[in-house]
C-alpha cells in the first residue's frame, strides 16, 4: 500500500497499526515493510514494435491526352474521289493526309498511304502523323555501288517522276536484289536492272506509253484480250512506270503481290502518279517474271547465266533470235550497249553471254 507519499509491505495479517510508525525491514517483527515496491519488481516492458512502414504505391502516370483535332477533316473512304486541298483521317492509323495533287476525278479514289503523289501527310490541329522510314542504304550512301549522281548521269533528262530516293525505298521490299553479297555480281545486276529499263522507258523519260492511240489494246480477262470497259485512263492497261507494265492480268498479279489487292485493276494510274509503286512494279517484274528465259532477270543474272538472259526474260519473242515474233537484233543489241556503258562506270567486269 502508499501511505503518505511511502510504499509499505505487509508483512504478516494487521489491523489498525499505522504503517508509518510501525515499520522495520523484514524479519523486524513489525507489521509493515518500508520501501517496497507497489506491485513487486517491476517488470522489463516488452519494446513496441516498430511497425513496418506500408510502401508508398507507384503513381500511375497520367496519358497524355491524344490532342482533339480543330481542323475541318472528313474521315477516308475506299473509292471515294476527294477534291484539291481536301484533308482526311486515314481511319487504319489515326494520321491526316492532305490532296496535293489531283488527276482526272479528284483524288482518283486513291489511298493516302499509297499514293504519294496525290497525297501527303498533314496536321490537324496539333496532331503529328507517323513519319515513314527511311530505308537504310549502303555505306557511302550508294546501292549496291550506284550513287545518286551516278544515277543522275546515266539518266539526265529523265522525268522528274523518277528519282533515286524513289528508287532505293522501293527496292527495300526486295531484300535479295542486287543483295547477294557478292559486291561484283550484285553491280552487275544494277547494271542489268538499268539498262533495260534505260531502253523499255526511252531513259526514264516515258511514264505512260507514248502512244495514246495503243492504250485501249491491253485489256483481257486471263489473258484473253477484250475490249477495255471505257476511254478513261483508269480503266486502260497500257504501259506505265521505268518498266512499262501492261494488261490487266500483270496489273493484277502486280497488285496481289504487293498486297494492294485490286487496287491497280482499279485505279493503274497508281504506276504513274505513285513514284514508288512505280519503281516496285519494275522491280516486282524484274525479281518474278521468266518469260521466254524461263527464268526471272534477277536469277539469270545471280545464277551467272548472262545479261542476254534477262532481255529473253523481258522481251525475248521479239528481240531473241527464235522468239516467236522476232524483229532482228538490233533492239537487243541497243540494250547490251546500255549494259556495257553501266558495268564501266560501275567498275565491274560484263560477266558472259551479253546476247541471246
Amino acid at each position: 500500500m502508499s501511505y503518505n507519499g511511502a510504499n509499505y509491505t505487509a508483512a504478516y495479517w494487521t489491523q489498525g497499526n499505522n504503517p508509518s510508525t510501525n515499520n522495520g525491514p523484514a524479519g523486524s517483527g513489525q507489521p509493515w515493510i518500508k520501501g517496497a515496491l507497489c506491485g513487486g519488481t517491476t517488470p522489463t516492458p516488452t519494446p513496441t514494435p516498430t511497425p513496418t512502414p506500408t510502401p508508398t504505391p507507384t503513381p500511375t502516370p497520367t496519358p497524355t491526352p491524344t490532342p482533339t483535332p480543330t481542323c475541318s477533316f472528313q474521315t477516308w473512304s475506299a473509292g471515294v474521289n476527294y477534291s484539291l486541298g481536301t484533308v482526311v483521317r486515314f481511319p487504319a492509323n489515326g494520321n491526316f493526309y492532305k490532296v496535293v495533287n489531283v488527276g482526272t476525278n479528284g483524288s482518283d479514289g486513291t489511298d493516302p498511304t499509297i499514293s504519294t503523289w496525290y497525297w501527303q501527310p498533314t496536321t490537324c490541329g496539333g496532331t503529328t502523323p507517323t513519319p515513314t522510314p527511311t530505308p537504310t542504304p549502303d555505306p557511302g550512301g550508294t546501292f549496291a555501288g550506284l550513287s545518286k549522281a551516278q544515277f543522275e548521269a546515266w539518266f539526265p533528262a529523265r522525268s522528274s517522276f523518277y528519282q533515286y530516293a524513289d528508287f532505293v525505298a522501293a527496292a527495300a521490299y526486295y531484300p535479295s536484289f542486287a543483295k547477294s553479297g557478292n559486291a561484283t555480281l550484285d553491280k552487275q545486276e544494277v547494271a542489268a536492272f538499268f539498262a533495260n529499263l534505260q531502253h523499255e522507258s526511252d531513259s526514264l523519260k516515258a511514264v505512260r506509253e507514248y502512244n495514246t492511240a495503243n492504250w485501249p489494246l491491253y485489256c483481257d480477262v486471263n489473258w484473253v484480250r477484250v475490249t477495255c470497259r471505257s476511254t478513261n485512263v483508269n480503266d486502260q492497261y497500257f504501259g506505265r512506270g521505268p518498266i512499262q507494265i501492261s494488261w490487266t492480268s500483270n496489273y493484277r498479279s502486280l497488285g496481289n503481290a504487293m498486297g494492294l489487292g485490286e487496287q491497280l485493276v482499279n485505279n493503274p494510274e497508281l504506276l504513274a502518279t505513285n513514284a514508288t509503286i512505280a519503281w516496285r512494279s519494275a522491280i516486282w517484274y524484274w525479281m518474278t517474271q521468266p518469260g521466254r528465259a524461263g527464268r526471272s532477270a534477277h536469277d539469270v543474272m545471280v545464277g551467272g547465266l548472262g545479261f542476254g538472259q534477262t532481255i529473253n526474260a523481258i522481251n525475248g519473242n521479239r528481240e531473241c533470235a527464235g522468239g516467236s515474233e522476232y524483229q532482228g537484233p538490233a533492239q537487243m543489241q541497243t540494250r547490251v550497249n546500255y549494259y556495257t556503258t553501266f558495268t564501266q562506270n560501275l567498275g565491274v567486269p560484263t560477266g558472259p553471254n551479253l546476247t541471246c
